[in-house]
Parts: C-alpha cells; structure tokens; sequence
C-alpha cells in the first residue's frame, strides 16, 4: 500500500492526534459525491474491521483504508499547506483523471462515482 503523508502533513495529523484517544488511526479513502463524482474522506477512526479494512502505516502516522478504496487512492500524497489566510490539507491523487473546479471531488479512469451538484 502506499499513501504518502508528507512531513508538514504528518505533524498536523500527529497534533489532531494528541486531542483523540491512545488508539486511533487516521481513515483515508474515498465516496460517492460532488460534481466529479466522487470525494475523499479523512478522519479518525477507532473501530477496524479487520475484513473491510486495512492498515498501515505512512510518515509515523497509523493509517486505515477500507479495501474497496485502495485502488482509487494508491500512490496518493496528501500534504498540508500553510499560507496568510490558514491552511489545509491538500491530496494528489495520481490515479485521478478529472478534478472539479472547487479542487474538491474527483474521478478515475475505473470508478466515477454517482455525480451530485454539491460542489
């Protein structure tokens, strides 16, 4: 598997991480959603389902992906830029063949999604 955190990344995720419990992993994936189709997910989870997931672990940061997601966000890096007006969280997904316009919803060559107009 490979999803590469950068370092910036990385220490945001690990300072979230200091407010949640001892056992939590960062989810990473994919759903169904915004005007190209489908959508990335971040979050913390502290269930696994050791049959629909995997896990991992990127840049020191204990990571979760559902199965059915992997080939969508293989070889994605996710980043996290500062700038005068805050920062974020950005993703490069190499496997992704169109962007919306908002940078917030994606296709793939093998999987669009359901579009919706949220955007």
């Amino acid at each position: 598997m490979s999803i590469n955190i950068s370092d910036s990344a990385s220490l945001q995720i690990q300072e979230m991480m200091k407010e949640e419990s001892d056992n939590v992993r960062l989810r990473f994936g994919v759903k169904g959603g915004g005007c190209s189709g489908l959508s990335y997910a971040m979050g913390f989870e502290y269930d696994i389902n050791e049959e629909l997931d995997t896990t991992f672990e990127a840049n020191g940061i204990p990571v979760v992906v559902n199965k059915q997601d992997l080939a969508i966000v293989e070889g994605t890096n996710i980043d996290f830029k500062q700038n005068m007006m805050g920062g974020g969280f950005t993703i490069d997904n190499p496997n992704a063949i169109a962007n919306c316009g908002c940078g917030s919803s994606f296709r793939t060559a093998t999987n669009a999604g359901a579009p919706s107009t949220d955007c």
